[in-house]
């Protein structure tokens, strides 16, 4: 079957012939499917015409699940398979799985515009992911189509998308530039340590910097850029992106967050071993059993994402921490980075001895977790979290304090943007991924213990959910940018 085979699964006469037509090309990873979902249908209840593009084989068996249960619980939305070019991964040797998949995804973009022409009804506007930004959107601009791209993590971290081939440019320039990438004064919004940039664009050869720098060149291109924020949370850095400080002529950049989940999309970024909800809910969940005997605000929630692994020795000590600190806990455990690979049970990596001190007290999981009900839960107080960007989202959401502990990626500039922005607070000298040492179980219970008795930290985290519900409720500010955007759709 040829690469760009299209297979429709619309329902034919349910939206008006001429409502617009947005064609999505989300990428990988659930920690960018997941908005792209809950923008998706959160769109499709505005008499728009969606369609996703569905690559197959998806990397994990998460992504599978959310995919089918997106098109079973919204059968409006047409479901257009890709089936990719093949690619040479060892061109790439220890290439991060879903960094390969997003090269592939690039490399066979120059088909989508087969994909683009031949949908029905016809196409108005294209909406990729920022993974694929630098080859999607001259497809779109061939076919005359106006392209948004929905950027899935924080506003400070599109700033420093958009200025980073500036600051290198600008090294360039200079002699003094040899040494290193150095910190990155980002216009209007902060300077950024290097020790807080994603690692990998630490080197410059390395196919995330490659991909990174090729998509922050080509957000200028772009008709709008859509932010899952909202302008409460990060005031600074989406002033500085919609004034031109950060990039001059920069396109309009839309906080339309907080976006809400959906059936098809309740599970979150911090699942270990993610299933489709209706499979979850079809049965009584052990958790929200759990949950229900405990205390309200007693509970810690511990979960580090979808995407990071964290290493043996440092679990141990997380599981020392949590044991000294005397709370109770809800801990989602993840071992691998592809949910396929992930088949250690809780005992092997933990040991029988801890789970039978703490459980009374614990509960350690590798199963599925619907976090957003996990985080509504009147049991929960705190949440240990790597601060991944749908995890501080939903977190502030619902009010519920992050002890931010980032590991990997954007995750330190979430982390500054969550600890500004009221919902939580961040433990700066925690290791990083790649770094030397381990933080010892000693000072994990001490600031666990801390974090749950300090009401400041949980008022400012319940000011921030407020003005998250201010932002999405009818005239918020992210209420407007919604509607502005679907109002241009419509203008097309």
């Amino acid at each position: 079957m040829p690469a760009s085979t299209l297979r429709s699964m619309a329902i034919p006469g349910e939206l008006d012939d001429g409502a617009a037509h947005v064609m999505f090309i989300p990428s990988a990873g659930m920690a960018h499917l997941l908005p792209f979902f809950r923008f998706i249908t959160a769109l499709s209840s505005h008499s728009v015409h969606c369609s996703v593009m569905t690559v197959l084989p998806t990397v994990s068996a998460a992504e599978a699940d959310h995919f089918a249960a997106l098109f079973a619980a919204f059968p409006r939305i047409q479901r257009v398979d890709f089936n990719l070019l093949p690619l040479d991964a060892s061109a790439f040797p220890g290439a991060d799985p879903f960094f390969l998949r997003w090269e592939a995804l690039r490399r066979s973009a120059h088909l989508f515009d087969q994909l683009i022409a031949g949908a029905t009804p016809r196409v108005s506007a294209v909406v990729t992911d920022v993974a694929l930004a630098s080859h999607v959107i001259p497809v779109a601009k061939q076919l005359q189509l106006p392209c948004h791209v929905l950027f899935i993590a924080s506003a400070t971290m599109l700033s420093l998308l958009a200025y980073f081939p500036i600051h290198l440019d600008k090294k360039q320039d200079d002699d003094a530039g040899a040494a290193g990438i150095g910190d990155v004064d980002i216009p209007g919004v902060r300077r950024i340590q290097q020790s807080s940039l994603p690692q990998a664009l630490h080197d410059l050869n390395h196919l995330f910097t490659k991909q990174f720098i090729d998509n922050g060149r080509a957000l200028s291109q772009a008709d709008g850029i859509l932010v899952n924020t909202f302008d409460a949370l990060e005031p600074v850095a989406l002033a500085a992106l919609r004034d031109g400080k950060v990039v001059p002529g920069f396109p309009p950049v839309y906080a339309i967050g907080l976006l809400k989940s959906s059936p098809s999309s309740s599970c979150t970024d911090g699942a270990g071993s993610e299933k489709q909800a209706a499979a979850a809910s079809s049965s009584p969940s052990p958790i929200f059993a759990w949950l229900g005997e405990q205390p309200a605000k007693s509970v810690v929630y511990v979960a580090f994402g979808s995407r990071t692994a964290v290493s043996h020795e440092q679990l141990h000590e997380m599981a020392a921490g949590l044991e000294a600190s005397g709370c109770r806990f809800l801990w989602v455990l993840k071992t691998t980075v592809v949910d396929r690979e992930d088949t250690a049970e809780v005992r092997d990596v933990l040991g029988d001895q801890f789970l039978g001190r703490v459980k009374d007290r614990g509960l350690v999981t590798k199963g599925w977790v619907e976090q957003e009900a996990v985080l509504r839960h009147a049991a929960v107080g705190l949440f240990l979290s790597h601060s991944g960007w749908n995890s501080v989202t939903e977190a502030a959401a619902c009010g519920v304090p992050l002890l931010a502990w980032p590991r990997f990626g954007d995750q330190r500039l979430n982390a500054i943007a969550l600890e500004s922005g009221g919902a939580g607070v961040w433990m700066e000298r925690w290791s990083w991924d790649g770094e030397d040492g381990v933080v010892s179980g000693r000072e994990i219970g001490e600031k666990v213990k801390a974090a749950m008795a300090d009401a400041a930290v949980r008022a400012r985290a319940a000011r921030a959910s407020q003005e998250a519900a201010k932002a999405v409720a009818e005239g918020g500010t992210s209420y407007r940018s919604m509607q502005e955007f679907i109002g241009k759709l419509k203008a097309w």
